[in-house]
């Protein structure tokens, strides 16, 4: 009798207790709840869901509440592209103005080879840009392109490869994410808008003076200003050309520009035209080039 009481005791004590906590619990939901702004979860599954903070917020939902509430540009997501502009501005009934997609442009066009000294130091330290750029010497430009690859490693997307020592950006595959100019120790590789398939582009950073600059690398800016003598559309800055973007129209603008240059620091990147396509037609494709992965301590002489 006693053992029933006993049990008929504790199951009431803990009917009890939960009946408060569910209480509790009820009050809670009701004093602390926040409103979510249903605008939200349409934004956020919109988006395509890549969290690569190119549009500069942590990840796509944080760009989601920030659309909702107004107080970011609508076309900020490179991977959705303007489909989902489009997208996001019919959950808002809004309109969207006509933006163009932004690529990254690697502002260096010298290969290995091309880079002087002819003879490089020999390099032994850790194999990527941010340490070879601690490292006086490891090539004569301190503002090209250090080729070991971080950018590489920083794209999800396989749009950007080390060719003959250069990041080469593959604009069949490069969505504007960011991902590789934030990781270039050397801050060459910026996000332009391509309001053609093809841009012109100045590939080139070195601002010192021009005998400076010849005796580092054979095709830099050498800060002669003819470019910009000869298109309305080209500005000496700081020793280097820049192009107006905004104004950016008919390439038949920078012919003149591109006659004048002595170098070959203004170069046109992105998907060639069919006229490009046409003059290689008949050009014979290299054979396969297989990788040979190595490290440093693959050609070091131990000695005990």
């Amino acid at each position: 009798m006693a053992t029933a009481i006993t049990l008929i005791l504790s199951a009431t004590l803990l009917l009890l207790l939960a009946v408060a906590v569910a209480w509790v619990l009820g009050w809670a939901n009701r004093a602390f709840h926040v409103a979510i702004d249903p605008r939200v979860e349409a934004i956020n599954d919109a988006l395509p869901g890549a969290n690569c903070g190119g549009c500069g917020f942590v990840g796509c939902m944080e760009y989601a509440v920030a659309v909702a509430a107004g107080e970011t540009a609508l076309t900020l997501c490179a991977p959705g592209g303007a489909g989902c502009a489009e997208s996001l501005a019919e959950i808002l009934g809004q309109e969207v103005a006509p933006s163009f997609p932004y690529r990254a442009v690697v502002h260096c066009a010298a290969t290995q080879e091309q880079r002087l000294p002819s003879v490089k130091p020999d390099y032994r330290g850790e194999l990527t840009c941010t340490a070879a750029n601690l490292v006086a010497g490891y090539q004569g430009c301190t503002y090209g392109c250090l080729g070991l690859g971080d950018c590489v490693r920083a794209c999800d997307y396989d749009a950007i490869h080390t060719i003959e020592g250069l990041a080469t950006v593959d604009y069949h595959h490069c969505i504007g994410c960011k991902a590789c100019a934030v990781v270039c120790p050397r801050n060459i590789i910026s996000m332009v808008p391509f309001k053609s398939d093809r841009m012109l582009v100045v590939a080139c950073s070195n601002r010192d003076p021009g005998l400076a600059v010849k005796a580092v690398c054979p095709i830099g800016c050498i800060s002669c200003s003819a470019c910009a003598k000869k298109s309305s559309l080209m500005r000496m800055e700081g020793g280097l050309p820049i192009i107006d973007y905004d104004s950016y129209g008919d390439e038949a603008e920078f012919a003149p520009a591109l006659e004048k240059c002595p170098r070959q620091s203004l170069i046109y990147v992105g998907k060639p035209s069919p006229r490009d396509l046409a003059q290689v037609a008949d050009e014979e494709m290299p054979g396969l080039v297989e990788v040979d992965f190595q490290t440093t301590v693959d050609e070091t002489e131990w000695r005990g």
